[in-house]
């Protein structure tokens, strides 16, 4: 079962693993040929209603595999408005093979007839809510036959996910829906085909540029898109600092770095953009983690726990004092991983080991995670917490799901980015549940050090400072998507 959410996300990742759309396309089309076919003898009219989406798309190509009907195409709107290439290049095909396809410029105009099989190939499962025109029309004219009806993917007017109805929506007797079942069709009275279209599996085990479609910003008030709220610093200077400015780059609204006054000045040093909120001494204590839940628990924050924090006695004590009282979401890294397994908190933790940290805190010890992900799924379900396991090959999981990211180039075994990972992980986390923020996260990171070594440091060189300017670009960049 997946939702129409999910499979835009497979879908994307299919072409990313080198499975165009338009081979899906043609594996849809052929898909709802065949059901035609079970419910309709050869030289039965057939008309296929095609809107100007992917949808849409998949009755165009339909159409030539049912050259022994009567088809007639319908196209709901002009030709130059068809919305994504390969739904053109389709109904060009079409034009050239003398197919009997037409453009309805007016809905008054649109002309069944009496066919036996209508293909409602209009709206596809991203669309949702009361339909405009022409979809309308189209609705009520089929409404008005007695044809045998064939959905492709879902009846138009129908929410996908919910098996809601619009007024009007298409009353299907049979629906083809692709890859997986959709859960609202589980409420509908027809019979339905899931289709294999030749989706891999990987498309929904690996981490790809997909996954950017679960990001989201908010509203137009400062705050909406997340603030992070960074706890580390005081033998260190440099992780904290990373992290935030890596939550900012990742579209966090506001970072803020709580670190010992001693290191203070150093950790504004690194950018105007972070607000230092310092407290007094060298290192952090655990007096002063009751003013520092609450200031997060106050402002809804997402806190990054750990980039430079150190491994001194008073200060581990200091992070399980934290974990305890803390009630909010939070990625946990680097010095303050260790303490996880000590504690029992109410809070929704992201945790970053690296292979060492992973030992640490109760895992397998392995060599990559990658040939081990029953080891990371184990900890995680142990734990109760996603587990994002950084090598090579990351992975992702929360006990149920596991994922493996690839993204990344060698050059990223310079120190620093995990704390660029930490700090995206936190902005994700604002707006997307643990895993969700995981799975992204550790592709956007990956993704920035792959454009940073290919763009700016192809022999080598590379610093984890240089992936900051590229993680606007591996989030909202042209990534070579196929449209």
């Amino acid at each position: 079962m997946i939702s129409a959410d999910e499979m835009a996300v497979v879908d994307e990742n299919a072409a990313a693993l080198g499975v165009p759309r338009k081979q899906l396309m043609e594996s849809s089309g052929n898909a709802v040929a065949r059901v035609v076919r079970e419910v309709a003898a050869p030289g039965s009219s057939v008309a296929i209603l095609a809107g100007r989406g992917n949808n849409g798309g998949d009755g165009l190509v339909a159409a030539r595999f049912l050259s022994e009907y009567d088809v007639t195409v319908h196209l709901l709107g002009r030709a130059e408005t068809i919305s994504t290439r390969i739904s053109r290049e389709n109904w060009d095909a079409l034009q050239r093979a003398d197919v009997d396809a037409r453009e309805m410029r007016d809905s008054a105009t649109l002309d069944l007839g009496s066919p036996d099989v209508v293909v409602d190939a209009m709206l596809g499962t991203g669309v949702t809510g009361d339909l405009r025109e022409p979809e309308r029309s189209a609705v009520d004219a089929v409404g008005e036959t007695d044809a045998t009806v064939v959905a492709v993917d879902v009846p138009s007017g129908v929410d996908v996910d919910t098996g809601e109805r619009s007024s009007p929506a298409v009353d299907a007797d049979h629906v083809v829906t692709f890859h997986d079942e959709k859960p609202g069709l589980a409420t509908l009275d027809c019979h339905t085909t899931v289709a294999d279209i030749g989706i891999p599996a990987a498309a929904e085990r690996v981490v790809e540029r997909g996954d950017l479609l679960r990001v989201r910003r908010g509203g137009e008030t400062k705050g909406e898109n997340g603030r992070v709220f960074v706890v580390g610093g005081g033998p260190y200077t440099g992780a904290p600092a990373m992290a935030a400015q890596g939550a900012l780059r990742a579209g966090a609204d506001l970072s803020f770095v709580a670190v010992p006054d001693a290191v203070s000045t150093a950790v504004q040093s690194y950018a105007e953009d972070l607000i230092v909120q310092p407290y007094e001494g060298d290192r952090l204590t655990p007096e002063r983690v009751p003013d520092l839940v609450a200031t997060a628990h106050d402002h809804d924050d997402v806190v990054v726990l750990g980039p430079g924090l150190g491994t001194a006695e008073e200060t581990l004590d200091a992070a399980r004092q934290f974990l305890d009282a803390f009630e909010g979401r939070a990625v946990v890294d680097a010095d303050a991983l260790s303490v996880v397994p000590e504690v029992d908190t109410d809070a929704d933790l992201v945790l970053t080991p690296n292979s060492h940290e992973f030992v640490e805190l109760g895992g397998e010890d392995v060599e990559a995670f990658r040939e081990h992900t029953d080891a990371v799924a184990s900890l995680a379900d142990e734990l109760g917490h996603v587990v994002l396991a950084k090598a090579k090959t990351d992975v992702v999981s929360d006990g149920e799901r596991t994922r493996i990211c690839r993204a990344g180039t060698p050059g990223m075994t310079v120190g620093g980015t995990g704390d660029t990972l930490a700090g995206i992980t936190a902005a994700m986390l604002a707006t997307l549940d643990p895993f969700e923020s995981a799975c992204v996260a550790t592709y956007v990171n990956g993704r920035a050090g792959e454009l940073v070594t290919t763009e700016r440091a192809p022999g080598g060189g590379l610093l984890a400072s240089d992936l900051l300017d590229d993680i606007p670009r591996a989030i909202w960049g042209d990534d070579g998507a196929d449209p």
